[in-house]
């Protein structure tokens, strides 16, 4: 399966610092929308990015497909608010991914 590196676009580069609740709302359902499929592998690691430029959500996700992505990105609350949130996905030709637990002592790693 490939990997993908997602960006989602807020409707305002300030959103992450002036959000109103309902929005955070909708933040909530986003994050617990992807839950499973972080908890399932398919998502790696996703969060905000406070960008000085304008913030923004990433998700590195290794899904079947690009169209498999983005049929579960259609499906985000964030998408499905109206809010004018969107998603840039890029195919991650080659990854490296970490094991979960370290494999040797950090103490042991040299830089």
């Amino acid at each position: 399966m490939p990997y993908f590196l997602s960006k989602l676009m807020p409707p305002r580069p300030t959103f992450l610092i002036d959000m109103s609740e309902a929005e955070r709302a909708v933040m909530s359902a986003h994050q617990d929308y992807w839950l499973p499929r972080l908890n399932a592998g398919l998502v790696i690691v996703m969060g905000p990015v406070a960008d000085p430029q304008g913030a923004y959500g990433v998700m590195i996700a290794h899904a079947p497909s690009q169209k498999m992505l983005e049929d579960w990105q259609a499906q985000d609350p964030a998408i499905l608010s109206d809010l004018n949130f969107r998603f840039e996905n890029y195919p991650m030709p080659s990854a490296r991914v970490a094991p979960t637990e370290p494999l040797a002592p950090v103490s042991s790693i040299s830089p």
